[in-house]
């Protein structure tokens, strides 16, 4: 079954199809990355509707839909309607903003827009990877892999976070990578306690932690991983909290599996980081999803409600200890969620580097 097909499966009864307009979607559901276009299901034919830069590409790429070159899209779209006898149709919540939500009903006049059904099935879809995603997420990894092994030989006192950046995803890149997953993060010093921290000028220094959170894109599917290191020498406050954290990843990882609670898979990290005395210093989740998106379902976090993992997943474990204005931790890598347990699909070491 396609996955349009699926989709129309979903769908409660009295709605006729769907429409999808989110660029990750519809790379989701085509394969096709573009900056225009708009995919319609329906119990009859799916199609992917795009503008002259997209179509010839499109249709040597997309497959189980008709392309379908627009000049105004909302006729093409009236047309189909009308060809298939739709009346009720499920679009996006997160897709359209309300603007564009009473455009298109506007211009669909007589046909009933709804939401609150799609995203939710859309995100069901996507919790779990087919043989084909896990293998492209696979590679996305293999390069981020790379680009630790190669990064580890350029890092020195005196480069810069940018410089250090910069240098990684071109050699990502390089190798073949789509893209950067995301801006990378690379944070020295007392800059490594900002989680988010953005790349600056500041010169790498002995005595340092340098944290690195990055990942790469192939065929529209992400990677993720973050490596703390050492540069020159590591102080013992520093190595006991690169121990905490990575206790805390190894027990977050042997407690995977499908079934288990988010909140659980969470709690599986936190309490070892709570335990030695950092309670209040490790305040993001453990884990997300990873897939078209670098954050999508399931998210292990204390917020996560009722969410269980699910067999098929591919998930993040990435907890970590920052101390405002001295310095932080964090070691993440990427599994596969199974019947019992998880695969790492990361391979670069993890135990404390000091170069």
């Amino acid at each position: 079954m396609s996955k349009a097909e699926m989709i129309v499966s979903a769908l409660p009864q009295g709605v006729d199809g769907a429409i999808i307009t989110s660029s990750h979607n519809r790379r989701y559901l085509t394969g096709f990355p573009s900056s225009a276009g708009t995919v319609l299901v329906t119990s009859q034919a799916s199609y992917f509707l795009t503008d002259f830069r997209y179509i010839e590409a499109a249709r040597r790429v997309v497959r189980d839909m008709e392309c379908i070159e627009y000049k105004r899209q909302t006729e093409v779209l009236r047309e189909l309607m009308q060809r298939h006898g739709l009346h009720t149709l499920a679009v996006e919540d997160e897709g359209l903003t309300r603007y564009e939500f009473m455009q298109l009903q506007s211009a669909l006049d007589g046909v009933c827009l709804q939401g609150n059904i799609l995203d939710n099935i859309l995100k069901s879809l996507r919790l779990v990877k087919t043989r084909d995603e896990l293998d492209k997420i696979r590679q996305a990894q293999e390069l981020t892999d790379y680009g630790f092994e190669y990064i580890l030989t350029r890092i020195k006192e005196g480069r810069t976070e940018r410089d250090i950046a910069l240098e990684l995803e071109f050699a990502i890149r390089r190798q073949g990578a789509e893209a950067a997953a995301f801006e990378f993060i690379v944070v020295s010093g007392e800059n490594s306690a900002l989680p988010h921290g953005v790349p600056s000028d500041r010169e790498l220094r002995r005595g340092d932690f340098v944290t690195m959170d990055f990942g790469a894109v192939v065929d529209g599917w992400h990677s993720d991983m973050t490596r703390t290191v050492a540069i020159g020498s590591c102080s013992d406050e520093q190595s006991t909290v690169y121990d905490t954290v990575l206790a805390a990843q190894r027990a977050a990882l042997s407690s995977l599996r499908s079934g288990l609670g988010c909140v659980e898979g969470d709690a599986a990290a936190r309490n070892v980081i709570e335990s030695a005395g950092y309670r209040d210093c490790f305040g993001h989740g453990t884990g997300h999803g990873v897939g078209v998106e670098i954050h999508e379902g399931p998210r292990m976090s204390p917020l996560a409600g009722d969410e269980r993992l699910r067999e098929g997943s591919v998930v993040t474990v990435e907890p970590g200890i920052y101390l405002p204005g001295r310095f932080g931790v964090r070691i993440e890598d990427m599994v596969y969620i199974t019947a019992d347990g998880c695969v790492n699909l990361t391979k670069s070491p993890k135990e404390l580097i000091v170069i």
